[in-house]
């Protein structure tokens, strides 16, 4: 009887059930920490995305309106996608190459590279080629160009707060005119910013407080310990990352007051480009070349790699991702939007400042699509005035998050491999030669320990012995 009634409720019980979608959807926007936490995490990773974006509409006549509605598109998706602060950066070796090289690429260019390097990463994504790659590649030599993209932000960020910088000229850090100490950019407001964000998230890490939880349930937490644990979970709720970038956009008005005469509402109209075979070719020789080894490692097996650390048992598909990036890139390069990807550097970014699900960059993308739509190309007016020493006390923390991810090399031979492989990656200038060269080195020492008694002559020794043997005790 118990039975019957059993087979006569499932049925109900499943045409309750949500529907898988809106099961995602809530378990993607499920609030992990507290809604400022997230709030914080959403602007981990502006301190690439800003000066990129920046270089590539004041020197490449990108459409910045553009490029903030599908970049807040692609954010919203890849929030619900993914439910993590899956991040949307630049694709920086080709903006370095647009703004940097002469001539610059023009728009139909760096839509053609983008669209060249998506091409790839779907066709690897879709093929199964990109979750072989993800499988064998060894550990250490990934650890060595996280470790390596992450010591390449920091440097880049302490060459930001102590030196100008003309982002009208090049995205890179070259130059050598310091910063003033005293200003609405100068070192002390960047170092005031780096002791508030260092008080009030430590190592963004959750440790001390997981411990006080454990001593307070043991019963034995004195009146010391409860004190240091409400200081530390007032601290943990306090947005840092946000009031930090909310400073600096206040500090754009006040350091240039006319930007409010320049700002028009409302967005530029979305055009198809009119993209050339030429375009295609100097577009994928010149971007997607020195572009698609960088988005494969760092875009793709880095962050997936990352993921795993940030968030145990809940490791992205390098398949998913990689499909990701190229579904964005070949929607939105032929209306002109800036080429972006996934990156470790913005997960590790927007992990460090709070952000625990794919809330978190949901927030960044309604910003985004706010801005976008409100503001549209003026917005650069905005960008331009911004303090670069903030966005480079930003961009520190992620980068230090970032290169963190390798301390967890737990034997001298794969910390040789991952240190060589970074030193390569860095002194060359080119995630690709390092990661090759790791390849190598990893192979080197795995051929250095190979047990050789399967080849040829051992075989052949071994069996002319055992004939001896036999001669000898017929």
């Amino acid at each position: 009887m118990a039975e019957e009634s059993q087979r006569s409720t499932t049925p109900l019980l499943h045409d309750h059930r949500q529907p898988g979608w809106l099961r995602r959807l809530t378990t993607s926007l499920r609030l992990k920490t507290s809604l400022w936490s997230e709030l914080s995490g959403a602007v981990g990773d502006l301190g690439t995305y800003i000066p990129i974006v920046l270089a590539l509409t004041l020197v490449s006549h990108l459409d910045l309106s553009t490029t903030l509605i599908f970049t807040a598109l692609y954010n919203i998706a890849t929030g619900i996608l993914f439910g993590t602060p899956m991040p949307v950066q630049p694709m920086k070796s080709i903006a370095a190459v647009a703004v940097s090289e002469t001539p610059h690429l023009t728009v139909s260019q760096i839509a053609a590279a983008g669209i060249c390097t998506a091409g790839t990463l779907l066709f690897l994504g879709v093929t199964g080629l990109m979750s072989l790659f993800y499988r064998f590649i060894p550990l250490p030599v990934v650890r060595g160009v996280q470790l390596s993209q992450g010591l390449s932000f920091a440097f880049s960020a302490i060459k930001y707060i102590r030196y100008n910088q003309d982002f009208t000229k090049t995205t890179s850090t070259k130059t050598t005119d310091p910063r003033p100490w005293i200003g609405l950019d100068g070192l002390i407001l960047a170092f005031v910013c780096l002791l508030f964000l260092i008080f009030t998230t430590g190592d963004g890490g959750r440790r001390n407080l997981v411990e006080i939880d454990e001593i307070g349930s043991s019963g034995t937490i004195t009146t010391s310990q409860r004190r240091v644990e409400k200081r530390l979970r007032i601290l943990s709720a306090v947005p840092s990352a946000l009031i930090v970038f909310i400073l600096g956009v206040v500090l754009c008005f006040v350091r240039d007051p006319s930007i409010v005469n320049d700002i028009k509402f409302g967005p530029s109209r979305f055009h198809l480009l009119k993209i050339t075979w030429d375009d295609f070719k100097v577009g994928f020789l010149r971007g997607a070349v020195p572009q698609i080894p960088l988005s494969v490692l760092n875009s793709v097996i880095a962050v997936c790699k990352l993921s795993g650390d940030l968030f145990p048992g809940t490791e992205l598909s390098a398949t998913t991702v990689s499909v990701s990036v190229g579904v964005m890139n070949l929607v939105g390069c032929w209306f002109g939007a800036m080429p972006v990807c996934h990156g470790a550097g913005g997960l590790a970014g927007q992990y460090r400042f709070g952000g625990r699900s794919g809330l978190s960059v949901v927030f960044l993308g309604i910003g985004k699509l706010v801005l976008g739509l409100v503001f549209g190309n003026s917005f650069v007016r905005i960008l331009s005035a911004f303090p670069i020493g903030i966005l480079g006390v930003l961009l520190l923390f992620a980068g230090i998050e970032l290169a963190m991810a390798s301390r967890d090399m737990n034997s001298k031979e794969e910390s040789f491999v991952m240190l060589v492989c970074a030193a390569v990656s860095m002194t060359g200038s080119s995630a690709a030669l390092g990661f090759v060269c790791g390849i190598v080195l990893y192979l080197l020492l795995k051929l250095r320990e190979l047990d050789c008694s399967g080849f040829s002559f051992s075989r052949s020794n071994s069996k002319s012995g055992v004939e001896d043997e036999n001669i000898a005790n017929p």
